[in-house]
């Protein structure tokens, strides 16, 4: 997306907090960002010249931009990390180790540690959160240890090493920081119950372990157990201070799925908010048409039933703004008044808002249905990608084939639009190479096909991909300079074994993404001058090494040296005949003259007339 075509929808982008994501053309993800004004923050990405090359990338492959607005600043922070976790957009990769959120992780292992991660690993783990700021959760840990005693040492305390007896108790334990399960002066059960209860703060529900506090408080006291139950009121009184959200909406939230509608004429406008473990996972809008004056609640029902089954979404719990009938079992429709609820149902009324005045000012600026560039996808993306001049509608690749370094063959296979054009298919012998030489074989054909297509006045082509490493497209490139042609088009080189694409000069290789439709493309292309070329050499290699011979033979012509080859597929089986097989074949007078001809004069008895 140039800064001109930028300046044409810049007045659409909300001035409210939330974020944004950058698609290609062939609707891939390719960054994801928080933003208090989107509006400004967008804009700063087409209204200067950007002299980090990844960042200059990102800008020239932006085909379309999708917005979502939340309430303020920190959620939009919060649901950026938390889309990026899910997607993991390709521009986003820096962000894994500096701008990744902290999360607390209960390990999987005996008696598990609790402690801050930056790094989700799937190994059974529990990882709660993310939280806001590193210092936020060095607060809730401290908050945790001094309430709850939980080991902070990594031994492997397996029941078989504790019962023999391998660890000591260390400082920990004798400063009340621990219950020393390490010698088993703490059980597993006990452990347990510690860890629900750290849980159980995390999630903001402080009352279970308030009661259990309290209790402990009540029990000392009775007991007479006054320093005892000190202890107890001051862990009642450090919790009740303590108070964290580690989602956007809360996590008591929990897993559920909102909707909103937005109805005008004869169409309507429905919202979808994913909420999974109380962070906004999906937000999609969709309109739908009304063909016979249906009724808000029957375009919402669809639509409910067409969402969740187009995310897969196993969500328990419906929020919509009024009373719908859903023949899902166990799902639970909830229509809130207030509460984290109704903030998310007004949530989702603003997004259906903005897309409805989205949508009017496309029709206003006649911007709706299908663009050239829609119709063309792929190759805008494979133009992004690769970053070319031009879009490649003329792609050429070519491929060497030898066998051992007889019959060298070269083939080019041609795509226009992004299909298969196989009437421009061409093969080359190779004239001027002797032996295997690859890279001579390569610059011989390119030379000769684009040397005949300047003599011809044909058109050429905007791609072309050499099949093979640096060594090929160097070869490629110096029939290229000869015909300076330099500039006039693009050639690649497309790595056989990685799919890793090398251009003239650069010393790395670039990666496209294994499943975008680019190299999809390619592989295709790829695939196809493999086929073509490997067929002609099938061809060419089998006359030599069968139909020349044979039709070298005195009397022997050119259908007879065919029919042995479709029935034998090689000379050394045609030499291991005998006289008699060879006469059921090709007759008894050819049989004896290729007899001859592979074991020599008087070698055998005549073949007798039958």
């Amino acid at each position: 997306m140039t800064s001109a075509e930028f300046s044409q929808i810049s007045h659409t982008i909300p001035t409210q907090a939330g974020i944004y994501k950058y698609f290609d053309a062939g609707g891939e993800l390719l960054y994801i960002g928080k933003a208090k004004s989107l509006r400004k923050r967008v804009s700063s990405y087409f209204a200067k010249h950007h002299d980090n090359y990844k960042t200059r990338k990102l800008v020239d492959n932006i085909h379309h931009i999708e917005f979502t607005i939340v309430d303020n600043e920190k959620d939009a922070f919060l649901l950026e990390n938390a889309l990026i976790k899910q997607f993991r957009p390709k521009y986003n990769i820096d962000l894994k180790d500096d701008k990744t959120y902290p999360f607390i992780v209960i390990k999987h292992e005996p008696f598990p540690r609790v402690f801050l991660t930056r790094r989700v690993i799937k190994d059974g783990s529990e990882y709660l959160g993310p939280f806001t700021s590193v210092g936020r959760v060095r607060e809730v840990l401290e908050v945790i240890r001094y309430n709850i005693p939980l080991r902070t040492c990594n031994l492997n305390l397996t029941e078989q090493n504790i019962r023999k007896g391998k660890f000591k108790v260390c400082l920990e334990y004798h400063l009340g920081n621990c219950k020393g399960p390490c010698e088993g002066l703490q059980s597993a059960e006990e452990y347990r119950d510690g860890l629900q209860q750290v849980k159980e703060i995390l999630r903001g529900n402080l009352s279970p372990v308030l009661n259990v506090f309290k209790a402990r408080m009540q029990e000392h006291a009775m007991n007479m157990e006054f320093e005892k139950a000190e202890i107890e009121r001051k862990k009642i009184a450090s919790l009740q201070d303590y108070q964290a959200r580690s989602t956007i909406v809360g996590s008591r939230v929990g897993n559920v799925d909102v909707f909103t509608i937005l109805s005008e004429g004869n169409f309507a406008y429905v919202n979808y908010l994913r909420v999974l473990n109380g962070t906004i996972a999906d937000t999609k809008t969709v309109t739908l048409e009304k063909k016979l004056e249906e009724t808000d609640e029957e375009v919402m029902e669809y639509a409910i039933a067409y969402l969740r089954e187009a995310f897969q979404s196993l969500a328990r719990e419906i929020v919509v703004p009024f009373e719908v009938e859903f023949p899902e079992e166990h799902v639970e429709i909830t229509v809130p008044k207030g509460g984290d609820k109704k903030k998310l149902l007004d949530l989702s009324a603003k997004n259906v808002n903005y897309f409805r005045e989205e949508l009017h000012k496309k029709k206003i600026l006649h911007l709706e249905g299908k663009s050239d560039m829609e119709k063309k996808k792929v190759l805008y993306q494979l133009q992004a990608d690769l970053e070319l001049q031009e879009l490649p509608v003329h792609i050429e690749c070519f491929d060497n084939s030898n066998f051992q370094g007889s019959y060298p063959v070269s083939a080019c296979v041609v795509f226009k639009d992004g299909v298969a054009s196989k009437k421009d298919y061409r093969h080359f012998n190779i004239k001027t190479v002797e032996g295997i030489n690859d890279f001579a074989s390569m610059s011989e054909v390119v030379y000769r096909r684009y040397n005949r297509l300047l003599n011809e006045e044909q058109p050429l082509p905007q791609l072309v991909i050499i099949d093979g490493g640096k060594g090929q497209l160097g070869a490629a490139m110096d029939s290229i300079r000869k015909l300076n042609l330099i500039g006039s088009m693009t050639v690649v080189g497309l790595a056989k074994n990685e799919e890793e694409i090398f251009f003239p000069g650069d010393k790395d290789s670039i990666k496209l993404p294994y499943d975008s439709e680019s190299l999809k493309l390619i592989r295709r292309i790829r695939d196809e001058v493999h086929r073509f070329g490997i067929t002609f050499h099938r061809q060419k290699r089998s006359k030599g090494t069968f139909k020349n011979e044979l039709e070298g033979i005195k009397g022997i012509g050119e259908s007879t040296a065919t029919q042995l080859l479709q029935n034998y597929r090689s000379v050394n089986k045609v030499k291991q005949l005998s006289k008699e097989d060879l006469a059921k074949e090709v007759g008894q007078k050819k049989a004896q003259l290729i007899w001859e001809h592979f074991h020599g004069e008087g070698s055998g008895p005549e073949i007798q007339p039958q």
